[in-house]
């Protein structure tokens, strides 16, 4: 068995995935509170 030496391995491919999730979540609140506030303002 190999030893593991923390800190070797290339992590480029997760930071890009864990950056497109921050920024999937952060559009999508975006998007529901301006839908939100759309309908709060149209309803009667």
């Amino acid at each position: 068995m190999s030893d593991h030496q923390h800190g070797s391995m290339d992590i480029v491919v997760q930071e890009k995935t864990y950056h497109g999730f921050l920024k999937l979540g952060k559009w999508t609140a975006i998007i529901t509170i301006g839908i939100l506030v759309f309908l709060a303002i149209t309803s009667t």
